[in-house]
């Protein structure tokens, strides 16, 4: 199958699409469930299918480390090794980049830096990344970039954009085609709007075929972050697919499909269901709560996952209060079964022309 990405529907910025892979088709918005090592952590493979989860994303930075991608090709590719045939996304190792700044040299050839783990000395450059994302078996591989820092001065912002453009056409001039995979270009630009415009027609001359917002979600806050998406997403291909890195919030999800986002991921659902906090269509709950102790509603009323149909609210505060293993995982499932049910829903209100009273409706509910 060749890669593509055709539109459904609109209303508004809205988009409603599938997007068509080697590995399968994505029906767009969605939201990418983070498998960052190989595994959605708490979650086996067909526990994150049953939240309606299409594609995964998996981690450059920390797969080059363990097991390594020499490894990962030698066991038949990431698919076969995870148990998941569907879609995978794998980032190029930039975020990373910027979250060790204490532990890496960053130069025009690439990054060199310490391991987190035993503090090894590694090398990554434009072509290691792409070449990293091969071996993995990526179905969407991601250019290497800077995600500039947040808060940065223009002039340090147009200065990491420029080094995230050549290294953009060195990662596509790395890329293996191949019938149904792709590489999408990264956006980037802080958050002044000439630069992320500037980015934006940069990287679409490239013919990627998707395209990455990145450096949002760093600190800027929700307001500026709507603001930048506003300044670049007119200025994307409008045949292309469009993906928020790193987003975020049920909120932001909303807000962001509104201005023309199809792709998002986040560790957020995940980590929230490690942490005792569960997003319902009523808002988010803290399941430590003593409030919890004897409630015998389900978690969610308005959900039909494992969690909600076979346990109590009053159920999962006992297994978080004992430290049981089963409640970060019935929470993961739960949270990322809502975050897979805002995408399927917000898909059907774009597509019958009522995007914005879903929004408003659903932000009501989180009141209530």
């Amino acid at each position: 199958m060749n890669f593509g990405f055709e539109l459904i529907g609109r209303d508004g910025a809205a988009r409603a699409g599938v997007l068509r892979t080697a590995h399968g088709e994505v029906m767009t918005p969605t939201f990418m469930a983070v498998g960052t090592a190989g595994t959605v952590k708490a979650m086996t493979a067909d526990a994150v299918r049953a939240t309606g989860a299409k594609i995964v994303l998996g981690n450059t930075y920390h797969l080059m480390l363990r097991p390594t991608a020499e490894r990962v090709a030698r066991l038949r590719g990431l698919h076969k090794m995870m148990d998941w045939p569907g879609p995978i996304l794998t980032d190029s190792g930039g975020f990373q980049v910027m979250s060790l700044a204490k532990l890496r040299k960053l130069e025009e050839a690439g990054v060199t830096f310490r391991s987190h783990l035993d503090g090894s000395a590694h090398f990554l450059s434009p072509e290691r990344s792409t070449e990293i994302q091969h071996l993995l078996d990526a179905t969407i591989s991601m250019v290497l970039d800077e995600c500039t820092p947040h808060p940065a001065a223009r002039d340090v912002a147009a200065v990491s954009m420029a080094l995230t453009h050549r290294w953009a056409k060195r990662s596509r001039d790395a890329f293996v085609p191949r019938e149904g995979y792709g590489q999408f270009g990264i956006v980037q630009g802080s958050t002044y709007a000439d630069l992320r415009r500037e980015s934006a027609e940069v990287l679409t001359a490239m013919e990627f075929e998707g395209y990455a917002i990145g450096g949002l979600a760093v600190g800027e806050g929700q307001a500026m972050m709507y603001e930048m998406l506003d300044a670049t997403a007119p200025f994307l291909p409008a045949e292309k697919p469009r993906y928020l890195m790193g987003v975020g919030t049920p909120d932001d999800l909303l807000g962001s499909v509104a201005r023309g986002v199809d792709m998002f991921d986040c560790v957020m659902p995940t980590r929230a269901g490690r942490t005792a906090r569960a997003f319902t269509s009523a808002g988010v709950f803290n399941l430590r709560n003593a409030r919890f102790m004897d409630d015998d509603a389900k978690l969610d009323a308005q959900c039909s996952c494992l969690c909600c149909a076979r346990h109590t609210r009053a159920y999962l505060h006992h297994l978080i209060r004992c430290e049981e293993m089963l409640g970060p995982m019935l929470l993961t499932m739960h949270n990322l079964t809502y975050y897979q049910s805002l995408m399927i829903l917000s898909r059907a209100a774009i597509v019958e022309g009522r995007y914005e009273t879903f929004c408003a409706e659903t932000r009501a509910g989180w009141e209530t």
